[in-house]
C-alpha cells in the first residue's frame, strides 16, 4: 500500500473539485484531488456547454442570476481559450406571455446583469433562423464553454502550485480518529494499487455522489437530489448565439452553439441513482418538438447524439421532492461538525458550472474559518494555463491549425479535424487512457459519423505506435463504440439511421470487430 499525506483531500474531479484544488494549492495548502473516473467525466462533462449570463435565473432565483452574471466575466478572462463569446438572446415567442419580459428586465436590474431589449427585427437580423413571430427580444452576455478544457486548465494550474491530481482513484473508506477525519483509503482503478492518504481536512465535492461519499464517513444522509437532464446535439450550428425562451423554465427552452454543433436542452427529472441515467425516446421527442418554438424546422435538422447528466441539487423544502425543475440552483455548504459531530469535513452541493470558481472560493473560505487561518483567494485574478495569448475560443481555430499541416500530418477524424500528431502526443501523455478519455481531450468521434470512421483508425494507430497491444486495442475500440451507441439509439432517424448503418457495415461487415483478438477480460 502506497502512503501519501496532504493538508486537504478533495473528492470529486468535476468543475467544483478542480476549482477547489486550484484554490487550495494557490493558498499554500498541500492538496490531493481524487476521482473514481476521468476528470469531468460526470456532471461537468454532461451538460449543454452554457456559460450563463444569469438570465435563466433572474426571475425565479435572482441570487443565482447575480452570481452567474459576475462569474461569467471572470471565467471568460481567466480561461479564455475554453470560452466562446457567442452572446445570447432571450425571445418571447408567439405563444409566450409578453409580460414575462417585464419581469425579466426587473430581475436583470436586481441581479446587475447586463441586458438590452432589441426589436424583433434586430433579433432576426442577428439570428435569421429564430421564430419570425417573436414578440420581444433581449440581448444578454451568454457564452459557451468546453467543460473538459475548463477542468483541465484548472487542475493544470493546481499542479503548478504543487497539488496532486489522481483520476481513476476510488475512495473506499474515510478514516476517523474519534470525531475527526484523519485520512482516506483509495484504490487506483487502472493499476489496482491501494493508497492510504493522511490528511487534516476533507472537502466533499462529489456532486450527485456527495451523499455516497458522506456515507463513507458515517455521516447522516446528505440530501442531494439528482436531477436528470437529457440533451441532444444537432449536426451543425442552427444558431450562432445562445437562444433562450423568455418564459417560465421548461423542457427544451434553450439552444446552445457549442464547437461545430448546437445543443438543445434540457429535461429535468428526479432520479434515485446518478450512475444510471436513462435517455428516454419520449424526452428526446419533447426536446425536438420544443426546438420548433425557437427555430422553425428544427425537427428536420440531423440529430447526432443524445446524453444525460445529473444535477447535484440540494433538497429544497419550498418545492416537492420530485420537482427538480424548480429547486434552487444556489450553492450550499454542509459543515459535518455541526451536522454530524465530525470535524474536518465539509460538503458542497448545488450551484452551476458557471459559478464553479466562486463555489470553490466559498468552501475553502469556510474551511479556513474552521481552521482559524486566512489566506486571500487569488483565483479570480490569475489566469489558468492554456490561454497565454488571452484569445477566446473561435470555432475556426482547428481549421486554421490544420491549414498549416494538412499536407504533412494525416487527418484521423475528419469531423473534428483531429490530426495524427496531436493524437499520438495525447497517447504519449496519457499511456493508460481509453479512447473515451482521449475523446474528451480531442473530440475524437464527436462529429456526424460518431466514430464510424475514426475509431478504428485511432485504435490501429495506438497499436502501430507501440502504445498498446492488439488485444487492448480491440477492447478499447469495442468500449468506445458501445459508449457511442448509448447516445445514438434514442435519436435514430433520417440521415443518422443511414450513417449508423454505414458505420455498422464498416465495423462489422469489413472489420468484423466482434471477432478480432481481444483481452480475456473486456475493457470496462
Amino acid at each position: 500500500m502506497r502512503k501519501l499525506s496532504a493538508d486537504v483531500v478533495v473528492i470529486g474531479g468535476g468543475s467544483t473539485g478542480a476549482g477547489v484544488v486550484r484554490d487550495l494549492a494557490m493558498r499554500g495548502y498541500r492538496a490531493i484531488l481524487l476521482d473514481r473516473a476521468d476528470l469531468a467525466q460526470g456532471t461537468s462533462g454532461r451538460f449543454h456547454g452554457l456559460l450563463h449570463s444569469g438570465g435563466r435565473y433572474v426571475v425565479a432565483d435572482p441570487g443565482s442570476g447575480a452570481e452567474c452574471a459576475s462569474e461569467n466575466a471572470i471565467v471568460t478572462r481567466i480561461q479564455a481559450h475554453a470560452v466562446e463569446r457567442t452572446g445570447g438572446l432571450f425571445i418571447v415567442g408567439p405563444e409566450d406571455d409578453p409580460g414575462f419580459g417585464d419581469k425579466f428586465l426587473a430581475g436583470a436590474a436586481e441581479a446587475k446583469m447586463p441586458v438590452e431589449e432589441i426589436t424583433p427585427g434586430q433579433a432576426l437580423a442577428l439570428e435569421p433562423r429564430i421564430h419570425p413571430g417573436l414578440k420581444r427580444a433581449f440581448r444578454v452576455q451568454d457564452g459557451t464553454i468546453d467543460g473538459w478544457q475548463i477542468v483541465w486548465s484548472a487542475v493544470a494550474s493546481a499542479r503548478q502550485y504543487g497539488a496532486q491530481i489522481l483520476p481513476y482513484t476510488k475512495v473506499t473508506a474515510i478514516e476517523r480518529d474519534g470525531q475527526s477525519v484523519k485520512g482516506v483509503l483509495a484504490q487506483d482503478l487502472k493499476t489496482g494499487e491501494e493508497l492510504a492518504i493522511e490528511c487534516g481536512f476533507l472537502l466533499n465535492c462529489a456532486g450527485p455522489w456527495a451523499g455516497q461519499v458522506a456515507a463513507l464517513a458515517g455521516c447522516h444522509p446528505v440530501e442531494v437530489v439528482p436531477g436528470r437532464g437529457v440533451m441532444v446535439a444537432m449536426s451543425h450550428r442552427l444558431v450562432n448565439m445562445v437562444v433562450n425562451r423568455c418564459a417560465k423554465p421548461a423542457d427544451g427552452d434553450i439552444i446552445v452553439p457549442d464547437h461545430t454543433v448546437c445543443i438543445i436542452g434540457t429535461t429535468d427529472i428526479k432520479v434515485d441513482d446518478p450512475d444510471h441515467l436513462e435517455i428516454p425516446r419520449r424526452e428526446v421527442q419533447q426536446l425536438l418538438d420544443a426546438g420548433e418554438s425557437l427555430v422553425p424546422g428544427f425537427r428536420q435538422a440531423r440529430a447526432v447524439h443524445a446524453w444525460a447528466g445529473a444535477r447535484p441539487l440540494i433538497k429544497d423544502d419550498r418545492v416537492a421532492s420530485s420537482d427538480t425543475r424548480h429547486m434552487s440552483r444556489g450553492m450550499s455548504i454542509m459543515d459535518h461538525q455541526d451536522r454530524d459531530g465530525l470535524s474536518g469535513m465539509l460538503t458542497i452541493g448545488g450551484g452551476k458550472f458557471t459559478t464553479y470558481r466562486l463555489m470553490a472560493e466559498h468552501i475553502v473560505d469556510a474551511m479556513e474559518d474552521k481552521l482559524g487561518s486566512h489566506h486571500p483567494c487569488r483565483t479570480a485574478q490569475e489566469a489558468c494555463p492554456g490561454q497565454e495569448d488571452a484569445h477566446n475560443y473561435q470555432i475556426t481555430h482547428r481549421l486554421a491549425e490544420r491549414e498549416t499541416d494538412r499536407l504533412s500530418d494525416q487527418t484521423i477524424c475528419e469531423c473534428e479535424l483531429l490530426g495524427r500528431r496531436q493524437f499520438v502526443d495525447l497517447l504519449t501523455e496519457f499511456p493508460h487512457a481509453t479512447l473515451d478519455d482521449l475523446r474528451r481531450q480531442s473530440r475524437l468521434g464527436m462529429g456526424p459519423c460518431q466514430g464510424g470512421f475514426c475509431s478504428a483508425r485511432a485504435a490501429g494507430l495506438a497499436f502501430a505506435e507501440g502504445k498498446i497491444d492488439i488485444e487492448r486495442a480491440t477492447g478499447l475500440l469495442r468500449l468506445f463504440l458501445a459508449n457511442r451507441w448509448i447516445g445514438l439509439w434514442p435519436i435514430l432517424h433520417g440521415d443518422q439511421v443511414r450513417q449508423t448503418v454505414l458505420d455498422d457495415w464498416i465495423l462489422q461487415g469489413i472489420l468484423d470487430v466482434d471477432h478480432l483478438p481481444a483481452q480475456t477480460q473486456e475493457v470496462v
